[in-house]
């Protein structure tokens, strides 16, 4: 059996599920000790964070379950291009708070990091792949401006 060599949309869809994954077992764990020592302001300031890191991750999942979906030709274009699967923008995007910064715990920050940095790399290949729909090309051939993002040879 020939070994099928991970592509970019591989590797996103792989770091985006495991730091989902990650989200939801640190904000179950977090979340409840959080509600036992933080006062009320303090524990919503952190409620409000793990909302963005959830909003975050579930955007980027849709996305790339989208982008799957159009490359097996199971997605129409124009569905693709609708508004149903576009990111957002505003709150969820913006930078941390100076003062957020010293009073969020390490974990929540390093997901909010991470998960920002997970949330613009997905922005920038919806860009590309919407500039390719505009264009009257369906990026099913596996290509984005020169850039290999699923295998044609599934096995």
């Amino acid at each position: 059996m020939m070994k099928r060599h991970a592509t970019l949309l591989d590797r996103t869809f792989d770091e985006g599920v495991a730091l989902t994954v990650e989200a939801r077992n640190y904000i179950a764990f977090h979340e409840q000790a959080d509600r036992r020592v933080l006062d009320l302001p303090h524990c919503l300031r952190v409620g409000y964070h793990h909302t963005r890191v959830s909003a975050r991750l579930v955007q980027v999942m849709t996305w790339m379950l989208a982008m799957k979906a159009l490359l097996a030709g199971e997605l129409a274009p124009e569905q693709f291009a609708g508004d149903q699967y576009r990111l957002s923008e505003g709150e969820i995007c913006d930078p941390l708070l100076p003062e957020d910064i010293a009073k969020i715990p390490a974990g929540l920050k390093s997901l909010l990091e991470r998960s920002d940095a997970l949330f613009s790399r997905v922005r920038r290949l919806d860009t590309m792949v919407l500039e390719k729909l505009k264009a009257g090309e369906v990026p099913n051939f596996g290509l984005i401006q020169g850039i290999k993002i699923i295998d044609e040879d599934p096995l």
